[in-house]
């Protein structure tokens, strides 16, 4: 039987993993302290390319559905287009609304006030109002063959139809792991720089496969069945996007940003900025 570490190494390594943990609460709280800073039409603009940007996961996993053959492993396939939009809006720096969940709500959390939720819902606010016109114009254009052929168009239809098999109810707790998984992307991604695109491409994937539902790709897919005439306005916004919304608010802000926090809140010793 192989010898036990010493219990002074032992010790050493959980001193170490408390230290990392506590570097990465704050890298992560920095960062949306920073956000939440930043000028209302700066996260405007960033949030609307976003939501056009991330369009692009509806788009190529479109495209793959339509190149492959009816199998059973389509979808499986299919679904490697799906972190497309991930890569290019996370990796290009610009503001998701699911990515903020944590990063919003830890500097909230860490020092609550007035002020703090404010801040935190503004930044929400305006993020999530860019991603959706973002994802808006993008569902307009692929509804209407602005972008792509008629069978793209198909396409993008037949990914889309598979968000309206769920009730509202049902969408809210499909969401919610979606939002913990995106939380997670955004809470190891300082510590994984040198391996992002795979961090992204790995969680994304499993989000897709998984059949979980995201806010803001979800509304590409939901604009773009509404503009295709194939469901209504308020289906569009009360049964599909927005209790997405409110599940990934809760699997982000409300379980995962809470136990990253809960995990070094009582080793923290420095003054919140």
């Amino acid at each position: 039987m192989a010898d036990s570490p010493p219990a002074d190494r032992a010790d050493h390594d959980d001193d170490l993993k408390a230290a990392d943990a506590r570097e990465l609460h704050r890298t992560v709280r920095e960062a949306g302290e920073d956000e939440m800073r930043r000028p209302a039409r700066s996260l405007f603009w960033s949030g609307l390319a976003a939501g056009i940007a991330i369009s692009t996961s509806l788009l190529t996993e479109a495209a793959l559905h339509r190149a492959l053959p009816d199998t059973p492993w389509r979808e499986l396939v299919a679904a490697l287009g799906y972190p497309i939009g991930f890569l290019i809006v996370i990796l290009g720096r610009m503001q998701l609304f699911t990515e903020s969940t944590i990063t919003a709500m830890l500097p909230l959390v860490t020092r609550p006030s007035g002020r703090a939720a404010m801040a935190t819902l503004r930044l929400w606010g305006i993020v999530l109002f860019a991603n959706l016109i973002g994802t808006a114009i993008a569902g307009y254009a692929i509804a209407h063959g602005i972008i792509g052929d008629a069978a793209l168009r198909e396409a993008a239809l037949a990914v889309s139809d598979k968000i309206t098999e769920l009730s509202a109810g049902r969408t809210i707790v499909n969401a919610i792991p979606a939002g913990f998984l995106i939380a997670i992307v955004a809470w190891v991604l300082p510590n994984a720089r040198e391996q992002s695109f795979w961090v992204i491409l790995a969680f994304t994937y499993a989000l897709t496969i998984a059949g979980f539902s995201h806010s803001v790709v979800g509304s590409a897919e939901a604009f773009t069945l509404m503009f295709a005439g194939r469901i209504d306005l308020a289906q569009t916004l009360g049964g599909l996007i927005a209790p997405a919304v409110l599940g990934n608010l809760i699997g982000g802000a409300g379980i995962f940003a809470l136990l990253a926090h809960a995990q070094v809140r009582g080793e923290m010793t420095e003054t919140p900025s």
